[in-house]
Order: structure tokens, then C-alpha cells, then sequence
């Protein structure tokens, strides 16, 4: 049987992440593999620069989306996947390998992953996950920061000119073809208990 696949998306900072921890923690490892969108970038030698010279890894383009679609059907088709964490510009970082097996249900999160046509017909549930601007901004300072090495300046700069003109035009719309919207300004709790119940309903 082919795994139900769940396509989970949002801007950046709406908290895709931590939904999906909270998600998993409810199902044991070999019945849920997650595979994020974010493992996916483009070496940094071919991101697009803007017109200050900056790294934009807010576009369509900045994401290897053969690779994704093809390891998306591997795992839909029972195989298992190995491949390198990506770091971003994080020099203290080390990346890890990282192993996702193929499982009765495959999560896949990220922020195109219903913006990429071909990704999103192999979704059987889409969820979009919003939250206000000033929240998202507050969590993509703090993961910038400390995760991928940027300072507030540069931090604040991309939220303005990367992150929002794509979300405005390009991500935000598509909260409009998903199957499940979750506010998550706060907390998700209550969204979390309906999603983990309709999943262990398929799993059995």
C-alpha cells in the first residue's frame, strides 16, 4: 500500500517545525517519516543574489525541486532515502546524514511544497499551517540567529525584501486549496489532537 501523504505548509515563521514535532511525538518512528523541504537548497554558489547582493533563499528556484520530487517518490514507493543535512551559512554546524525510512505515513513540510505543482499532486492531504506577521517575524529572528548564523540586521532585511513579497504573492494564496488551515498565533493543540486522530484512524 502506498503511504497517505500529508503536505504541510506556511510562511516562514508560522511554525511548521514545531507542529510536526508535536505531530510525530504522538506515532512511533516507523510509522511516520517526515521529510522537509528544507534539506533541499541549492548549494549556496547557486542561490540568487538580489539587487544588494544578498542570497535569496526565499524563491522557488533556491530549492533543488527534481531532488525533492524524486526522493518523495522513492519514498512513496517503499525505498529509503539517505542524504546530507543542509546548514545554511552556519559555520559552526556540522552537517548530519540523515536516513528517513519510507512509512505508512509520509509527512512532507515545507514552504513550496504545494507551490511546486509536481509535489503537491502526490499530496493526499494539504495543511496549511498561519500565524500573524509580528509572531512569524519574532520566530524567524530567533531560528536565523541562532541556527543559521544571520545577525538582526540581516535577519530583518530579508523579512522585508525575501520573505514577505513571496508569501504575499506566491504562498499565502494557496491557504485558499487546503484541506486544513491551523491559526497557530498561540498554540495548535486542539488542530493537533483532530490530525493525530484522522491518522491513526488510517493507520489502522
Amino acid at each position: 500500500m502506498k503511504p497517505l501523504t500529508i503536505g504541510i505548509t506556511g510562511g516562514s515563521g508560522s511554525g511548521k517545525t514545531f507542529f510536526l514535532q508535536g505531530l510525530a511525538s504522538n506515532f512511533k518512528p516507523e510509522e511516520m517519516c517526515l521529510i522537509s523541504q528544507d534539506n533541499y537548497y541549492k548549494p549556496r554558489d547557486q542561490q540568487p543574489i538580489d539587487e544588494n547582493g544578498v542570497k535569496n533563499f526565499d524563491l522557488p528556484v533556491s530549492i533543488d525541486r527534481d531532488a525533492f520530487l524524486r526522493d518523495l517518490l522513492k519514498l512513496k514507493a517503499g525505498q529509503d532515502v539517505i542524504k546530507n543535512e543542509y546548514t545554511f551559512n552556519n559555520p559552526s554546524a556540522t552537517p548530519k546524514t540523515l536516513e528517513f525510512k519510507s512509512a505508512p505515513i509520509l509527512v512532507v513540510e515545507g514552504l513550496f511544497v504545494q507551490f511546486f505543482e509536481e509535489i503537491a499532486n502526490e499530496l493526499d492531504v494539504k495543511i496549511f499551517i498561519e500565524a500573524k506577521d509580528h509572531v512569524k517575524l519574532g520566530r524567524r529572528i530567533k531560528r536565523d540567529q541562532v541556527e543559521r548564523g544571520y545577525d538582526l540586521d540581516d535577519v530583518l532585511y530579508r523579512y522585508q525584501y525575501h520573505v514577505m513579497p513571496i508569501y504575499e504573492s506566491q504562498i499565502e494564496p494557496l491557504k485558499h486549496y487546503a484541506d486544513l488551515v491551523i491559526p497557530n498565533n498561540s498554540n495548535f493543540e486542539k488542530a493537533l489532537e483532530i490530525l493525530t486522530t484522522y491518522i491513526a484512524e488510517k493507520l489502522r
